[in-house]
């Protein structure tokens, strides 16, 4: 592959990850969650599942513990996340995500759909379920990090 067609090739790939951020960002706004970047919404899929540490989070995120510590303060100020004991390390806290984070987290899946289904309308359901199979194969496992 020539370099330009590399570079083109980098470049629609992060145009469609790009909209499809903003695209989800703006389902769940129009849903009535407020006060949220998209940046939380790459935390809340590291707290979704069980809760994380702030650790975690700033792992996950890329992210000093000092930037994953103040938006965790600013989620449970907002009333998406609360902090508890963590039920294996008496020292840590674990941050979980509330009913309303949860409610939020679906409203971001139902977007997801939403942004994905306007693909299908180009592309086809085909075409696809053949691209996200193809990025599964090529794409780095672990976290998926906003672009700071």
């Amino acid at each position: 592959m020539q370099n330009s067609d590399a570079m083109t090739l980098s470049a629609a790939l992060l145009a469609a990850a790009g909209g499809l951020t903003q695209r989800i960002h703006e389902g769940v706004v129009a849903r009535g969650f407020e006060g949220l970047r998209p940046a939380h919404g790459f935390a809340f899929t590291r707290l979704a599942p069980d809760g994380a540490t702030v650790t975690d989070l700033a792992v996950h995120l890329g992210v000093t513990k000092q930037a994953a510590s103040q938006l965790v303060d600013e989620l449970v100020r907002k009333g998406y996340a609360v902090r508890r004991p963590h039920p294996a390390d008496a020292r840590a806290r674990l941050v979980v995500l509330t009913e309303t984070g949860w409610a939020c987290t679906r409203a971001a899946e139902e977007a997801a759909a939403e942004a994905v289904g306007a693909w299908v309308e180009v592309l086809g359901e085909g075409e696809v379920r053949a691209l996200r199979d193809r990025l599964l194969r090529v794409a780095p496992g672990g976290p998926v990090r906003p672009a700071w």
